[in-house]
């Protein structure tokens, strides 16, 4: 299945204004289709972004009436329905806990194999080693046996003084933090209980199977990038082959054969490029009405698609750093119109990139009063500020 189609009539087109209206309703975010709690959240955007510990909180925040940081600590921490997995283009994510099985036999292995890789070259780089591959093996069954006598889990510094092997640097790097990154992964630990407040992350690392248990391990990589694409398609399609390849960190093989498998239907966008769906969203969605909502640093609406035009318009360059990681965001009926910072009492003010009618002015300032007053005087910092934000 390749990404070009040869378009006639029959082809259904999906315009950019119906793109939008997906957007609004999936990602519930238009007024009536919000969420009801953290996971509820989390399904609607297949995962939640976790670079920056805010992000998740601001992102159920905004799609939701009625929730709290507890909210999400209690789906993470207490009830474990949402699990954090270093996963597609080697980022952190929250993941629903029933889509680990999918995401760790493929886009979290792929990550895995590739750090190892990185790895065993700089044991060896760095003279620690003649023997990378023996030496990281240790390091993991070492890492492992003592986390095997700690339920509760170890902080990466703790982890460090039980195991003297990582005391060393690699690539002017403290060899620790790396090769936890490396077994997290791979699903042989996992980021169990934070012991920093909600925009903090200093978790204590636990074994995966003393932290999730009756979690089926899946082994067959195709099928575990057919299930992430079929629930990309349904929170994100109408999207392309290459929207697809970028936000799995994938392969155009791999993309193309769950399509396959899937059945997707190929649709045809405003800019005449061919873009899938399931074969049972074909019917039009239609406009869910006005809409205003302020959305945080690599919120998963922005950071969904690679092809960002039909929301973002001409404010690339404004909105995004220059290595396209995406500042907070202002969003009016399913387009960015600008960003948001905090003064130093911790006040949201709105940033408009463009002139907007005065009604959705006032409506963005509401959401900012709204947004002021959850987080109390808290700020949260970012190292990804865009322009706008500057």
């Amino acid at each position: 299945m390749s990404g070009t189609v040869r378009h006639d009539d029959r082809v259904r087109l999906v315009t950019d204004v119906e793109r939008r209206a997906r957007l609004a309703r999936r990602h519930a975010l238009a007024p009536g289709h919000e969420a009801e709690s953290a996971e509820g959240v989390t399904k609607a955007l297949t995962v939640l972004h976790s670079t920056e510990p805010a992000t998740p909180y601001l992102s159920c925040w905004a799609r939701t009436n009625a929730t709290s940081p507890e909210d999400l600590d209690r789906a993470l921490y207490q009830e474990r329905s949402l699990v954090k997995q270093l996963a597609m283009r080697r980022t952190l994510f929250v993941f629903p806990r029933d889509l680990l099985p999918a995401a760790w036999p493929s886009a979290s292995a792929r990550v895995a194999a590739s750090e190892r890789s990185k790895l065993m070259k700089d044991v060896v780089s760095a003279g620690v080693s003649e023997d990378g591959s023996g030496w990281l093996d240790a390091a993991r069954a070492e890492i492992l046996a003592v986390l095997a006598e700690h339920a509760e889990g170890l902080t990466a510094a703790e982890i460090r003084t039980a195991v003297p092997r990582l005391e060393v640097k690699l690539d002017g790097l403290g060899a620790g933090p790396r090769i936890l990154t490396w077994l997290g992964a791979g699903a042989d630990i996992v980021r169990g209980a934070n012991t920093g407040r909600w925009a903090t992350s200093r978790p204590r690392w636990t074994l995966v199977g003393n932290w999730l248990t009756a979690v089926p391990r899946q082994v067959d990589p195709a099928a575990g990038y057919r299930e992430l694409v079929r629930r990309w398609l349904y929170s994100f399609g109408p999207g392309t082959e290459a929207d697809l390849v970028w936000w799995l960190g994938s392969t155009k093989a791999a993309v193309r054969r769950a399509l396959a498998e899937l059945r997707a239907e190929a649709v045809r966008l405003e800019d005449d490029s061919t873009a899938w769906l399931l074969p049972d969203d074909l019917d039009e969605v239609g406009d869910p009405g006005p809409w205003v909502r302020l959305l945080p640093v690599l919120d998963p609406t922005v950071m969904g698609w690679q092809g960002r035009g039909f929301y973002l318009g001409p404010h690339k360059d404004r909105l995004f750093d220059t290595r396209g990681n995406v500042g907070t965001s202002a969003w009016a009926n399913g387009r960015m119109v600008g960003c948001w910072v905090q003064d130093e009492a911790g006040q949201v003010e709105v940033r408009l990139v463009e002139t907007v009618p005065v009604g959705v002015r006032q409506a963005l300032d509401a959401e900012a009063a709204r947004l002021s007053a959850w987080l109390g005087g808290l700020r949260i910092g970012t190292v990804y500020r865009s322009p706008a934000m500057k």
